[in-house]
């Protein structure tokens, strides 16, 4: 791995028992809460991906998928419920019943779903769930079939959302993805049959070749899925990544901008046609009670337990992160330790921005009260060049739906 120390994490370190400061558990029970799991487990990488994954071979699994623990799908579900169990301990005994589980990655049905059923008991076990408990899981088309979706609605899964990125095949092939696009309406349709009670679907725009057409085919074959939910993305391309090394080499163009706003322009017109809301400006509903309550609470500050390696968590005002490689998280928790490696303790104008940053890409807004004096000040002329507005007799301000592709500007006015 290279010769010396690692370099030291932002923040300060995390203590080995991973209490939290007293200022973070005041007023905890108030607020909702939430769990986000991390499943850091992918068949293949993707080309477009920064996020903390890891394939079998970069583990170390051989074919009959051992490996070291935390390193195997197999025993990785019992070092989350372990984690769940130390989330109690840490946050004691306060009525704290679980609004949202979410199980991310990765590709979380790469595991069983008993393996993702004894998380969610743990959670009950632990905290209690709440009695309209919202519980998802991503999944790529291919990573599930019939028995296996009738299986998570079960062990308490209520909600999927599908990584279908696009319909158009050299799209996908662009992107790593490995699903064959025709699948993607059968596992709509398993679900449903199934028992699950909601479906998501995930696109991305802007990939390089796609052109205006292909992404409306992506749009329109979503649509056909009838889904309750779609979050469309655009490519960012990351540093490090496969994709931004092709980029960098003059394989691939960058993604343009003017593109980018074409193909926002064209889903959300398409979305709002099809019945579709937007509530957050890449994410679209049948109703509010379609949204994503889970990033609902990410987006509103309220406080949530990240699971697993390099989960992030936020309760009251401190953030902390877990060691990134799984079987680095797995003999801490082995040990008796916290697998938290870092943290911060936010400022009341760390919160203050990030309500800034985070609450104006909802519809509803924030109230003005949030921002500064700076910031009020701005509002009048934001509202006269139509990128804000007022609600008339309500002190909330709120993004129009035609400044959304410029929202990160229209913030940056408000945080002078």
């Amino acid at each position: 791995m290279g010769g010396g120390p690692p370099p030291r994490p932002d923040g300060e370190q995390a203590p080995d028992d991973g209490a939290l400061p007293a200022s973070a558990l005041d007023g905890l029970g108030s607020r909702p809460f939430g769990l986000y799991v991390h499943v850091p487990f992918c068949t293949v990488r993707c080309g477009y991906c920064d996020f903390n994954t890891y394939t079998s071979a970069e583990l170390g699994v051989g074919p009959d998928g051992r490996g070291t623990p935390g390193a195997s799908r197999d025993t990785y579900a019992q070092a989350a419920v372990a984690e769940v169990r130390r989330a109690r301990q840490v946050l004691g005994d306060v009525d704290l019943p679980v609004d949202t589980i979410f199980f991310g990655g990765g590709t979380p049905t790469l595991l069983s779903p008993d393996d993702l059923g004894s998380v969610i008991d743990a959670a009950r076990q632990e905290f209690g769930l709440a009695p309209d408990v919202e519980v998802t899981t991503e999944s790529n088309p291919d990573s599930v079939d019939a028995a296996a979706l009738a299986r998570l609605a079960e062990v308490g899964v209520n909600r999927v959302s599908f990584g279908m990125q696009s319909q158009v095949s050299h799209v996908l092939t662009v992107l790593d993805r490995t699903h064959d696009p025709r699948r993607v309406p059968d596992v709509v349709r398993w679900a449903r049959e199934g028992g699950i009670e909601q479906v998501s679907l995930d696109l991305i725009y802007g990939t390089p070749g796609e052109s205006l057409a292909d992404w409306e085919t992506s749009v329109e074959a979503a649509l056909a899925c009838e889904p309750d939910h779609v979050s469309a993305y655009s490519l960012i391309v990351e540093d490090g990544t496969a994709l931004a090394r092709r980029v960098r080499r003059g394989e691939l163009p960058m993604p343009d901008e003017d593109d980018l706003a074409d193909k926002y322009a064209a889903a959300d017109s398409r979305l709002v046609e099809a019945g579709l809301s937007w509530y957050e400006v890449s994410n679209w509903s049948t109703s509010e009670e379609t949204r994503c309550r889970h990033n609902v609470l990410y987006w509103t500050g309220a406080d949530w337990w990240g699971v697993g390696p390099g989960a992030h968590s936020h309760v009251g005002g401190t953030r902390w992160w877990n060691v990134k490689h799984p079987v680095a998280y797995a003999q801490r928790l082995g040990s008796g330790l916290s697998p938290a490696l870092a943290r911060e303790v936010l400022s009341a104008e760390d919160r203050r921005v990030e309500r800034v940053l985070l609450e104006l890409r909802l519809r509803e807004g924030m109230p003005l009260s949030v921002l500064d004096d700076g910031g009020r000040a701005a509002v009048p002329g934001l509202v006269a060049r139509g990128l804000l507005e007022v609600a008339p007799g309500a002190d909330r301000v709120r993004i129009t739906d035609g400044a959304r592709l410029v929202a990160d500007a229209v913030v940056r006015d408000l945080l002078p």
